[in-house]
């Protein structure tokens, strides 16, 4: 009882958030919303765009592939400003931002190594998987990492991410959002855990 008790506040908040992200959806304006969310998600902002974009995907399934266009171009260009933030305002912005994602640094100081080994492939695996993206949009350009090969692997990772989710929205469409309806709190859960094991991941591995 203890251990589902422990989860109860925070997956209401989280429903809350998904509720309010997904009303979105059905406002006049819902593709500057999705744009502009994708956008912050990439650079300072903790909630993802992949609820808004499940959302409208559902509601319109043959205009998916053009909403996870306009996630993944508003992702790459908050891409863009996380690089930015990272090299001209890292003793400032950059540095709150970090130590809010990732207070102990161990993530930063795993992405540090790991750019001397392969940046190309962490920067890859970031845009794709649960794991904040903006900290190692931060980081590269915190790390110098060069401009050309962050946007090639960001633009990689966020485009397999969200034209998958499109695509399966097109064929698929409101049966997906009915599903992660009825499912949303274990989902809620083992996202988490990956989230979780991700960070794990990176300062172990």
């Amino acid at each position: 009882m203890r251990f589902l008790q422990f989860f109860v506040h925070p997956l209401r908040s989280l429903r809350s958030l998904y509720d309010w992200v997904l009303s979105l959806a059905d406002k006049p304006k819902a593709i500057w919303a999705l744009f502009w969310l994708s956008f912050a998600e990439a650079s300072f902002f903790p909630i993802p765009p992949d609820p808004l974009l499940l959302g409208m995907g559902a509601g319109r399934p043959k205009k998916s592939l053009y909403f996870a266009f306009v996630t993944t171009f508003g992702s790459l260009a908050g891409a863009v400003l996380g690089y930015f933030i990272g090299v001209f305002f890292h003793d400032t912005v950059g540095t709150w931002l970090l130590d809010t994602y990732d207070p102990d640094r161990h993530v930063f100081e795993k992405i540090q190594v790991w750019y001397q080994e392969n940046g190309f492939l962490g920067i890859l695996l970031a845009a794709i998987t649960p794991i904040p993206f903006k900290i190692f949009t931060i980081a590269s350009g915190m790390l110098g990492y060069a401009f050309l090969p962050f946007m090639l692997a960001s633009t990689i990772g966020r485009s397999v991410r969200f034209f998958a989710e499109g695509v399966l929205l097109y064929f698929f469409g409101k049966p997906i959002a009915e599903w992660i309806e009825r499912w949303f709190d274990v989902l809620a859960i083992v996202f988490a855990v990956l989230l979780v094991a991700g960070f794990f991941a990176l300062k172990y591995i």
